[in-house]
């Protein structure tokens, strides 16, 4: 009797065991300065960014001078009506990324994709103006992620009081969620409801906890700010694994994600330590500083952004990326009127309207009225902005994908 319960004893040890080894393949993961598929080979992440879906940006609708989603919002609607800007914004989220453009993501061998989100699609919190709130766009992606075998990394590119102070977070001009109990508090229950919602996911490679926080302008503040910066990571990563404990976490650097000066000893077993570069000459020395703290860390360490630069650049810094083994992911996938990406779609007629206006004096009622355009024409123009953006009215900027060493539909 004793021999057959040790035996029964055993049996579940072994199931457990088994169980739990295998639950823990089944998750990207890291060991040392390498991350592990979820088949638990190691793997050079080679990604892109679906950057101006769920975040709109102005400089890529061309209004550079209103550059985020609220005043994106707010200059439409002064050109249009709130109705139809409403109304424009359900299709674009629609349009912009469609199965489709996944199928061909994965058809130039990149493995893996980076999703900004805006906090306030998972709040009660107004966010152009339709209802937006949950995980709809979340889940349609994901889903056909796992058609094409192509995970995601959800990227809160704009967090509660704004984590950058510029038009990258869509606040107040200032980061005020390190200095905002409140924002904070809500920065946590967003994550733990995210974690909540995908713990078991898989195809959820894992999680980026704030883009580019603490712009460089805050001379001031600066030290404020940056000591805030990692205890704050603490407190989310903590929040995170009491709920789940599988996702790899991705952890910005200060100032635009340049700066790894903020971060002290790694505190959890699945961390990756995240920079962005852009616009600099080609050499090791310019990413040196983050090579010697993977090395001296023992961690991964991933290129979240860079591109937006000629085809000879971003192969000659994709080349050293991989040559140093650094994890990469170009921004954007698309772009209207830019070759500076996978994908480039026409600027359609009478846009130089919606472009001027933005330019033009809105500092009050009688300026908007007198600098308003033509609004049957700006309402084609967006129109025709949201028929070009689909997949079979784009065309690939073939030069850009074989300088990411990628497959091109033309070859």
């Amino acid at each position: 009797m004793k021999s057959i319960n040790l035996f029964r004893i055993s049996c579940l040890l072994w199931a457990l065991f088994m169980g739990t080894h295998l639950n823990a393949q089944h998750f990207f993961s890291a060991d040392g300065q390498q991350i592990i598929d979820s088949n638990g080979d190691p793997i050079l992440l080679k990604g892109t960014n679906l950057g101006n879906w769920l975040v709109p940006e102005g400089y890529m609708f061309k209004t550079n001078k209103v550059n985020a989603p609220a005043g994106i919002y707010q200059l439409f609607a002064q050109m249009t009506g709130p109705e139809f800007t409403d109304d424009f914004f359900a299709t674009h989220m629609d349009n912009y990324v469609t199965e489709q453009d996944i199928a061909y993501l994965k058809s130039t061998g990149v493995n893996h994709l980076r999703l900004p989100f805006h906090y306030k699609m998972l709040t009660n919190e107004d966010y152009l103006g339709v209802d937006y709130h949950g995980f709809h766009y979340f889940d349609q992606l994901i889903a056909w992620a796992k058609k094409y075998n192509l995970p995601v990394i959800l990227d809160m590119h704009c967090a509660p009081g704004g984590q950058t102070g510029d038009n990258i977070d869509d606040s107040y001009g200032y980061p005020y969620l390190f200095t905002s109990p409140k924002a904070q508090h809500t920065f946590l229950k967003v994550w733990e409801k995210i974690a909540d919602k995908y713990k078991d996911e898989p195809m959820v490679l894992g999680y980026c906890l704030i883009n580019e926080p603490i712009a460089h302008y805050f001379e001031e503040d600066r030290e404020m700010l940056n000591a805030a910066l990692e205890p704050l990571y603490k407190k989310a990563v903590a929040a995170i694994r009491k709920i789940d404990k599988n996702h790899l976490i991705f952890l910005s650097g200060a100032q635009w994600n340049g700066n790894f000066d903020i971060f002290t000893e790694p505190f959890d077993d699945l961390l990756v330590y995240e920079f962005h570069k852009y616009w600099f000459e080609v050499s090791q020395a310019e990413i040196q500083t983050y090579l010697d703290f993977r090395d001296k860390h023992n961690v991964p360490i991933y290129v979240g952004e860079t591109g937006e630069n000629t085809d000879e650049w971003c192969q000659e810094f994709r080349e050293l990326l991989e040559q140093q083994q650094v994890n990469w992911c170009y921004w954007p996938y698309k772009k209207m009127d830019n070759t500076k990406g996978f994908m480039n779609f026409e600027v359609p007629e009478d846009y130089q309207l919606i472009i001027d206006y933005s330019e033009s004096d809105r500092s009050t009622f009688e300026k908007i009225r007198e600098n308003r355009p033509d609004q049957e024409k700006v309402k084609q123009a967006l129109r025709d902005f949201l028929d070009q953006c689909l997949y079979n009215n784009c065309f690939e900027n073939t030069g850009y994908v074989k300088a990411l060493g990628l497959e091109s539909i033309h070859q």
